[in-house]
């Protein structure tokens, strides 16, 4: 028995290190919306309208998309809280929820953060799976879990590929804010962070874990309608 033990530890330690090599391999960060992602050709993704496409971001409108949600998840890396609310969330799609209804995969996952004052301090996180058509005129509701049904929302994004890591995000998220300065979204985005008197942005992840080629992540600022400007 301690053999076998040995040997699946040996396993672990081999997959974790194989995929650490393919995430620093696949991590060559794309900042061109040059393509729909690829997984939205098999599952079903949000619909949104392109508002700006500017050096480096796009300016998108979604509108009344529906999110099931996790409850807030206090964690000082957002791959963990990420995960654990993705198994939440799977489950419930799964059939866990009081309907005990199957429900579709959909795309993106996405994980709205609202980061902590320091770097040892726990952030908030709430991840997210987009409601498919046909259940969002009567979602199956589940314990710790809750709808969201946005409004119009504006989105600010920013696209980059590879798997998503804990020290990249702040990146990303610093080079999406970088690129919309100076214009009309910048002061959007800031009015509606300064009604919560912090900076929140959001991930959202296409593809499966278990997917190397083709990743496809965002960063998002959304901001309300009432703050957009007029075109």
């Amino acid at each position: 028995m301690l053999g076998v033990g040995v040997s699946m530890n040996l396993l672990m330690m081999k997959l974790c290190l194989f995929l650490v090599i393919v995430s620093k391999l696949c991590n060559g960060y794309s900042t061109k919306l040059d393509f729909y992602p690829p997984s939205c050709q098999r599952i079903e993704c949000p619909n949104y309208e392109l508002i700006q496409s500017g050096k480096d971001y796009e300016i998108r409108l979604y509108n009344s998309p529906m999110w099931t949600s996790t409850a807030p998840i206090d964690d000082i890396s957002l791959y963990s809280a990420t995960r654990t609310g993705f198994f939440r969330l799977f489950d419930y799609i799964q059939g866990k929820n009081s309907y005990q209804e199957i429900i579709e995969m959909t795309a993106p996952v996405i994980t709205q953060v609202k980061p902590s004052d320091g770097p040892l301090c726990a952030s908030s996180f709430v991840v997210s799976f987009y409601v498919p058509k046909k259940n969002q005129p009567n979602p199956p509701p589940a314990k710790g879990l809750h709808v969201q049904k946005w409004g119009k929302t504006y989105v600010a994004v920013r696209q980059f590929s590879g798997f998503v890591a804990d020290e990249d995000v702040p990146k990303e998220a610093a080079a999406l804010s970088a690129s919309i300065a100076g214009t009309e979204w910048a002061a959007a985005v800031d009015k509606s962070q300064a009604a919560d008197n912090t900076t929140i942005y959001t991930v959202a992840q296409y593809n499966s874990p278990f997917e190397f080629k083709n990743r496809v992540n965002e960063i998002w600022f959304t901001f309300d309608l009432d703050n957009a400007a007029a075109f």
